[in-house]
């Protein structure tokens, strides 16, 4: 236990914490969710969950990882028995996730190449579906068909993997830690000289103004704040095992409250930051074409690689390097988060088989590499929207509020930890922590989970066949459960002997 890899300086446990929070979420869906829900009155809502819930978990995450000093499995089995299920489905999430997550940077690593020449063109749309993805339904195929696989998106996809296991293979302090202090100062840098020149746009101040213009009349909307409440837990990397991993390689010493408020306004401040270069150029777009510019603004996919493209052809000059600053952006902004969510399953694998970090990558990794062929096929659009939605909804939402619950409510392990926390940071934990964690978090989250059950019970997602949502959408969600349970019956490494309560770090 106390050969555990340790980060070598705080800087580089907090550049790690934030370039897992801040990902492709940041980019393509906090500014079509802030003005879908108010636009600058989504604000207040936005900051409310963020003291309520996005930092107090962040705080639970980063201190059960290091009182507990292990993987988010052997964390929940040394904090109460009976809980270490609940690490393992977080792992199970994390791990579904990493097999789609990689297919999308691989899609912006083939943008940043296709930016020197505009290879996608006038039809942007066109370009994207049929001739890049080939998509089997415009091939004369159906939704729920692989089709073969596709060139274009295996090519990088194997360059993506090849640099993510290369930076977990050299382990946490020479690897993860050295990756992140070059890709998020890289990014920053990109950002900004991306949000520079889109604000000098013709149509940049109705863009903003479009952005942070408030509707007040939203604010007494229960959705509007379950969206921000959505939008915070989405985007910190909560709930699915990372932040636990994360943490139990601090340094005994570590001020862990001030960590987790850093890491939580760094990830705002960089989605604030998208939400003024994201609407700058919706607002140029929609001058260009003598629209409003809420008929141009999109999310997702969508936005990143239709609409931006076809924005980039319309600048005045400078396209194809604005084209490979915003795809490269993308591209680091995913493999930071990437790297990290892979570490979950690498730490848990390790940890409970006692296996060298080695084998822990090549079988974790290697596997979630393998898996991911299937959304580089005609067919991986539907499989990757399916499994992403549903994973989302019913995997890191669900596995938050069972998170929650079972500290708080069941374990009664708040005041332990706040207690742990408080020994070594500069800011002490109040009733507000507690509060917020044993009541606040669990009604909204329930909420959410309530409202989604009955969205997705009396109707299909996106249209697509029963059958398929059925494989692909519920299916991939109570896989991630199933292999919790699964893997908690095997019996812990020798060397990683966990007794129920046991103080481990002090």
């Amino acid at each position: 236990m106390d050969n555990r890899p340790q980060w070598g300086t705080r800087a580089g446990f907090i550049l790690a914490a934030i370039g897992s929070a801040v990902g492709l979420g940041n980019i393509w869906r906090f500014p079509a969710t802030a003005y879908d829900n108010g636009g600058g009155a989504f604000f207040l809502p936005y900051l409310f969950a963020l003291l309520t819930a996005g930092i107090p978990l962040l705080i639970l995450e980063f201190t059960m990882g290091h009182k507990y000093r292990g993987s988010a499995p052997l964390s929940y089995s040394r904090m109460r028995k009976g809980t270490e299920w609940i690490g393992w489905w977080q792992v199970g999430v994390a791990f579904v996730i990493s097999t789609y997550y990689a297919v999308i940077i691989a899609w912006a690593m083939s943008y940043t190449a296709f930016s020197f020449n505009l290879k996608w063109g006038e039809d942007t749309g066109g370009f994207l579906m049929s001739t890049y993805l080939n998509r089997v339904d415009l091939a004369g195929g159906e939704i729920g068909q692989l089709g073969s696989l596709v060139p274009g998106v295996l090519i990088p996809l194997i360059i993506v993997w090849v640099v993510t296991l290369g930076v977990l293979f050299a382990g946490v302090k020479k690897g993860i830690e050295r990756a992140n202090k070059i890709f998020i100062p890289t990014l920053l840098v990109l950002f900004l000289i991306i949000v520079v020149r889109a604000l000098t746009l013709e149509g940049a101040a109705e863009g903003l103004n479009a952005f942070f213009k408030p509707n007040w009349d939203t604010i007494m909307d229960g959705k509007v704040w379950v969206a921000a409440y959505g939008q915070i837990f989405f985007s910190l990397s909560i709930a699915f095992a990372i932040m636990i991993t994360y943490s139990s390689y601090l340094p005994k010493k570590s001020d862990i409250t001030n960590n987790a408020f850093i890491t939580g306004f760094a990830n705002s401040s960089f989605e604030l930051l998208a939400g003024i270069g994201v609407f700058s150029i919706l607002g140029f777009m929609a001058a260009q074409q003598n629209l409003p510019v809420d008929e141009v603004v999109s999310a997702g996919v969508g936005l990143a690689f239709v609409v931006f493209p076809e924005i980039i052809n319309s600048f005045p000059a400078f396209r194809e390097f604005f084209g490979f600053l915003f795809f490269g952006s993308l591209v680091l902004a995913g493999l930071s988060s990437l790297i990290s969510i892979v570490e979950t399953f690498v730490a848990g694998v390790q940890d409970k088989f006692g296996v060298s970090r080695t084998k822990a990558v090549i079988f974790g990794g290697g596997l979630s590499a393998i898996l991911s062929l299937v959304f580089a096929t005609q067919g991986g659009l539907f499989f990757l929207d399916a499994a992403d939605y549903f994973i989302n909804s019913f995997g890191v939402a669900l596995s938050g509020l069972i998170q929650v619950i079972a500290v708080a409510w069941f374990a009664k392990e708040l005041k332990n930890l706040q207690n742990h926390a408080d020994s070594i940071s500069d800011i002490k934990l109040g009733s507000w922590w507690r509060i917020s964690l044993g009541v606040i978090t669990p009604i909204v989250l329930g909420y959410m989970m309530f409202d989604n059950l009955r969205q997705n019970l009396t109707s299909d997602y996106e249209g697509y066949p029963r059958e398929f949502l059925f494989n692909w959408g519920w299916g991939v969600a109570l896989g991630a459960i199933f292999v919790g349970v699964l893997f908690t019956l095997k019996k812990w490494h020798r060397s990683e002997e966990v007794s129920s309560n046991k103080e481990v770090s002090h």
